[in-house]
Order: structure tokens, then C-alpha cells, then sequence
């Protein structure tokens, strides 16, 4: 069988991907040409002397943490809380140039809403406080305008499964509201796709059509817009102890052949990876894709190649063999999240980034520690060093290890707005000290 010209290939896919304005009821075809993996082209070669490590931030718009500002969002008129909106990211954008930061992890799909002009999604509600009404300008082209314009890069975050925050009457309400709307929220769309999950609703990740769904997201945003690269957060199986996702009926149709549910979750969540990770290289090459999971992959407890934890999981919790997909070369990088300090016994910064500096050294995947700026200069009796001298020890620390440690290309922040706190500000000013002026040798 002669391979598919990959221009040809890219065009299907767009166009495959825009198809979706229809709000058909039944649910859309497979938007992905089932091929076997691509042969993905060599990554860049590893920061060295012609590239510069990571320095990269997580901007949240999910409940508006990080951005727009919420009171932009009640002003009197539309032309306000645009100029609004627009200012308040130009000023981060600023703020996070002068501090050497390089790359902006941009939240575009906090839930079943987006934050560009989608003909798949409703725009989101972060926006004007209300699902699918037009802001008025596209945040998503936006924000690569202005970065771009200032030498840093963006990849666009995607929450993969989460439909919304919570469940309360209001939000299904608001959510049946869209149905008029073109393209209406999904949760309308595709009700027998809708689970309650974590006191929230989700996708069914064990759905074939749900992860097609998923991933004509990702190839519309790949396709029309320049982005850098393209992250999933840690959300694939996301389950609360007191509200666990209710797939027993999706498992007795799809589980056939797998002897327990947990290994079968574990294949849905490599599905929705393969697939999105072979869109993306179809489309285009150049654009990375990465995931950001939980620290730990597995604890030595559990599985002998895991590390030295005591941690919540991804394997075990979230079904994300995410040591997997570095293995078989599905990622240009991971930024595993290792929130915690040196001293904290269970899960020690030191002892997963070098678990995780193991995992990669074999393969392309390049290594980004995701840290947690959100914890600096935060009284917690399991955690006192992050208060020591406003965290700026611990947070030294932690630095001199990934830049100083072989197989770590980087650091990313959680998250943009703890910059801005006051609890962070020493810490700020040796981030400013240490990065503001990244061109000089230091």
C-alpha cells in the first residue's frame, strides 16, 4: 500500500475537522485517517549550545484563575472588557518577557468551551459569562500575536475530557441553553457521551467517537492556528473518591478481551495519545506535543521500575502509562509535575527528576519539570521549606538540579498568577535575578 502524500493527508484532516459546524445528532465519523504511527521526523536536537532550556509558565483560564480578569467580565460595555482582556495579557506577557520566561502553556480548552473561534466548540463562558457568546476578538490568536511579537512561544493546553467545573442546576441550564447555538456544547450534542466524574461532568474516555472528538479539537487548532506545540494536563481518568466515573456499561461494550478494567482504561487513555500525537505529525511536523501528569508514574511498591514514592499515582489513578508513551517515542516532552519539595519524605523533588531524567534518557522525549511556584512562600506543616526566606532556598534548589542534571531541558511554573502574589515576591526577585537576562553567559 503506497503511503498517503502527507499535503493530501493534511487537507483530509482540516477538512475533516471543520466538518463538524453540522450539530447532526448522530455522532461525527472518525476524523482520523487510520494509518499505522508515522515515523515521527528527529526532534530538535537537546537544549545546548544553539537552544535555550524551558522557562516556561502555565497560564489557567479554567474559573478564570490566571486570566481574563474577572472583573472584566462585568463592565458596561463589550469594547471595555475587550481592551480589558487584551491589556491585562499584554501586561503578563510583559511581566513573564522580563522575568526570561520563554513559552506560555495557554489554557484554550478549560472544559467543553473554547477560547478561539471553533466550529466544533461553544466559546467559552471565561470570556463574556456566557457559553457560546462571541467575544468580540479570538484570545487564542491573540495571545500568539503578542508572544510571538516578543520572542516566546505558545502551546495551546487542552483539558481532554472535563465538560464542566461542576454539576450544580445552573450549569446544566446553561449548558442546555446552547442547543440553539452553532456549534451547540457537546453536552447536548452527545448526552450518551456525558458522565458525572470528581463532581463534574466528563467525556467517557472508553468511547471510540469521544476520542475521535477530542482529537478533531486538537488537528482544527493545529491546522489554523501557529501554534508551538500542544499539552494535555493530567486530566484523562479523573475520579473523587466519593464520585467515581460510571463506565461499568462503556466497559461491557468495549472491554471485551481485557481481564480487568483498570488495563483497559490504561489502553483508551494510549488510544486518545497515538491518535493525537499521529494528527498532529500528519498536520504538521514541527508542532510538539506533550503531556503534563502527575509526578509520579508508579511507586516502587507497586512495580519495580517505579520510583522511590510514596505519591498518588498516574498509572494506578489517572490509567496514564505516561513512562509508556515516552518510551515509544509519542511525545516530544513530558513535564511531569513534581510539586514538591526536597524534604517532603513520600515524594522527593530530587528522587523523581532523576527517575524521570532515567525514562527519557533513551529516547527524543525531552524533559520538562513542571514546580510548584503555587506552594512558595505557603505556610504547610508537611512542606515548612517553602517559607523559608520566602522559598527562595528550596526554590534554588530545585533549579541548580535541572539545569545542572543531564536529560532536564527545563522548568515550567504552576502558575501565572502566583507571580503576582504577595507571598511569592522574594522568590519572583530571584527568578529575575537568575533568568530576567537569559542572553548573558552566566
Amino acid at each position: 500500500m503506497s503511503p498517503v502524500k502527507p499535503l493530501k493527508l493534511a487537507g483530509a484532516l482540516i477538512a475533516a475537522s471543520l466538518l463538524l459546524v453540522s450539530c447532526s445528532s448522530g455522532p461525527p465519523k472518525s476524523l482520523v485517517t487510520p494509518l499505522p504511527p508515522v515515523a515521527k521526523p528527529p526532534l530538535p536536537t537537546k537544549p545546548g549550545h544553539n537552544q535555550e532550556p524551558m522557562r516556561g509558565v502555565w497560564l489557567a483560564t479554567v474559573s478564570r484563575l490566571d486570566w481574563p480578569p474577572v472583573t472584566s467580565v462585568n463592565v458596561s460595555s463589550a469594547a471595555l472588557r475587550i481592551s480589558q482582556q487584551k491589556q491585562a495579557l499584554t501586561d503578563k506577557l510583559d511581566k513573564l518577557k522580563s522575568l526570561g520566561i520563554n513559552t506560555v502553556f495557554f489554557q484554550v480548552k478549560p472544559d467543553g468551551t473554547a477560547l478561539w473561534a471553533s466550529k466544533i466548540l461553544p466559546w467559552s463562558d471565561m470570556l463574556t459569562g456566557n457559553i457560546g457568546e462571541d467575544p468580540g476578538y479570538d484570545p487564542l490568536q491573540f495571545m500568539l500575536d503578542e508572544a510571538h511579537k516578543r520572542g516566546m512561544k505558545v502551546h495551546a493546553w487542552f483539558n481532554p475530557y472535563r465538560v464542566s467545573v461542576n454539576t450544580k442546576p445552573s450549569t446544566v441550564a446553561e449548558l442546555n441553553r446552547t442547543l440553539s447555538l452553532h456549534p451547540a456544547s457537546v453536552y447536548v450534542l452527545h448526552r450518551d457521551w456525558i458522565r458525572t466524574s470528581g463532581d463534574r461532568f466528563v467525556l467517557d474516555p472508553g468511547i471510540p467517537e469521544v476520542r475521535d472528538w477530542i482529537t478533531s479539537i486538537v488537528a482544527e487548532v493545529v491546522a489554523r492556528y501557529p501554534v508551538d506545540g500542544v499539552q494535555f494536563d493530567d486530566y484523562f481518568y479523573a475520579e473523587s473518591p466519593g464520585s467515581t466515573l460510571n463506565d461499568s456499561q462503556t466497559f461491557r461494550q468495549y472491554g471485551q478481551g481485557f481481564s480487568s478494567k483498570a488495563d483497559w482504561r490504561r489502553q483508551n487513555t494510549q488510544l486518545l495519545i497515538e491518535q493525537v500525537s499521529r494528527t498532529i505529525k500528519q498536520l504538521k511536523p514541527d508542532v510538539e506535543f506533550g503531556v503534563s501528569p502527575a509526578g509520579v508514574w508508579r511507586n516502587i511498591s507497586h512495580d519495580s521500575a517505579g520510583s522511590d514514592t510514596r505519591g498518588a499515582a498516574a498509572y494506578d489513578e489517572s490509567f496514564a502509562d505516561t513512562r509508556r508513551w515516552v518510551q515509544q517515542g509519542l511525545l516530544d516532552y513530558i513535564a511531569p509535575q513534581v510539586y514538591w519539595p526536597f524534604s517532603r519524605q513520600a515524594a522527593r523533588y530530587d528522587v523523581l527528576a532523576k527517575w524521570w531524567a532515567e525514562v527519557v534518557k533513551p529516547t527524543k522525549t525531552r524533559l520538562y519539570i513542571g514546580i510548584a511556584l503555587y506552594k512558595v512562600g505557603e505556610p504547610s506543616k508537611n512542606e515548612p521549606d517553602w517559607t523559608v526566606q520566602g522559598g527562595v532556598p528550596e526554590l534554588k534548589k530545585q533549579l541548580d538540579m535541572n539545569e545542572s542534571l543531564a536529560g532536564i531541558d527545563g522548568t515550567i511554573l504552576f502558575r501565572e498568577n502566583y507571580l503576582n502574589q504577595p507571598q511569592t515576591q522574594q522568590a519572583v526577585n530571584y527568578l529575575q535575578s537568575r533568568w530576567g537576562h537569559s542572553s548573558v553567559t552566566r
